[in-house]
């Protein structure tokens, strides 16, 4: 359903760096005084604006923004309501809202309203919509890298690979290479499990003879190939249907997301592989913001990067209740072993030594990523 979000007349203010993977601007400190961003805005020195109360907040009718324009920020997700994209996103519309006191509009698309995700990428390159969240690596194939299979095993350890320099730097690759400008990267749903409808998969040699569906990420199709299966892509919006009549045997997805589509209704079999997580670029175009005030740039920065924690705080929360609907439901849930986790993750292996060869990321960047992990905390 289409999300309009209304103008929110507040006074309050604020600015600050980039968020992790930001581009297209210098960073600046926060403003804690209301006369400092108002001089800013007005090209004078803020150092040398008087001081507020300390909240923050304009005198009654000033508006520091009222002289840098109106714009309006299109942004479709595939996601439904109730997922933590979904109401991160509605996070991220209020707070830009209010912060800019109503010149810059968020509009949110969810449910994948405007295409594939796929489709939202090429119209954000293209300009006909402003931006647009998903694990969509198409344009941006060296984001793969952070997919590795069994890379991670816990939360400290995935935000510290997606704040690192080197998440940095492979975002930064993306306006050159795509029009682009990645302004978050957080995490889309947590670790993913696998599912079925034929049969418990508690070893590798159980995914032998299925037909496991993908997104068409390479690294998937590499994990199910080394594992034995077969793969065949199933857009995210058609994927309960084409569970349903067979199209696929089985899928992987988060538990929020398995609990929000329902997939569980399709699928009896599912093992708690904790395989993999996929980070969720915010692709922004690129053209639409540098042409942004820099004022708003960091706001619209700040609001993201509040978002993606916001969003990461809500996969945590909800992703054991999620595990438990599927498990309410009727269906089956499967809990490896360590003895039997290895097994999966030995199989794996060779998946790492093919993104080496095919450039996906160097040795170097591979080491980067363990050594980086390793010393997560």
């Amino acid at each position: 359903m289409k999300k309009r979000i209304a103008m929110i007349l507040t006074m309050a203010l604020a600015a600050s760096s980039l968020a992790a993977c930001g581009g297209g601007g210098d960073s600046q400190p926060a403003a804690t005084e209301a006369a400092t961003t108002a001089a800013a805005a007005a090209g004078g020195d803020s150092a040398d604006a008087p001081a507020d109360n300390g909240g923050g907040a304009v005198a009654e009718g000033e508006d520091p923004y009222a002289d840098l324009g109106d714009f309006t920020m299109m942004i479709d997700h595939a996601q439904p309501e109730g997922n933590p994209r979904f109401v991160s996103m509605e996070k991220f519309a209020a707070d830009v809202a209010e912060k800019t006191n109503g010149h810059v509009t968020v509009e949110v698309f969810g449910n994948g309203q405007l295409g594939t995700e796929k489709e939202m990428l090429e119209q954000v390159v293209a300009g006909t919509i402003q931006g647009m969240r998903g694990g969509q690596f198409d344009f941006s194939p060296r984001l793969l890298m952070f997919t590795m299979p069994f890379l991670t095993q816990d939360r400290a350890q995935v935000t510290a690979l997606l704040k690192s320099d080197l998440a940095k730097k492979v975002c930064a690759e993306a306006e050159g290479e795509t029009g682009t400008v990645i302004i978050n990267l957080c995490d889309a749903g947590g670790y993913r499990q696998f599912s079925n409808g034929k049969h418990p998969i508690t070893k590798p040699e159980d995914l032998q003879g299925l037909k496991m569906r993908t997104n068409g990420m390479d690294t998937i199709d590499k994990t199910f190939v080394a594992l034995g299966a077969t793969t065949t892509t199933i857009p995210y919006s058609d994927l309960y249907m084409g569970l349903k009549t067979g199209v696929a045997d089985g899928q992987e997805n988060p538990w929020v997301n398995v609990e929000g589509m329902k997939f569980y209704e399709v699928q009896q079999y599912f093992t708690e592989v904790n395989y993999q997580f996929h980070p969720d670029p915010f692709y922004v175009n690129a053209t639409w913001w540098n042409d942004l005030p820099q004022e708003y740039r960091d706001i619209i920065s700040q609001c993201a990067d509040d978002m993606g924690t916001y969003n990461d705080q809500l996969i945590d929360e909800n992703q054991e209740a999620a595990k438990q609907v599927v498990i309410v439901s009727g269906s089956e849930v499967y809990v490896p072993s360590e003895e039997e986790l290895k097994a999966f993750q030995d199989a794996v292996q060779v998946v790492y030594d093919q993104c080496v060869e095919e450039g996906i990321m160097t040795a170097e960047e591979l080491q980067e990523m363990l050594d980086i992990v390793a010393n997560a905390k």
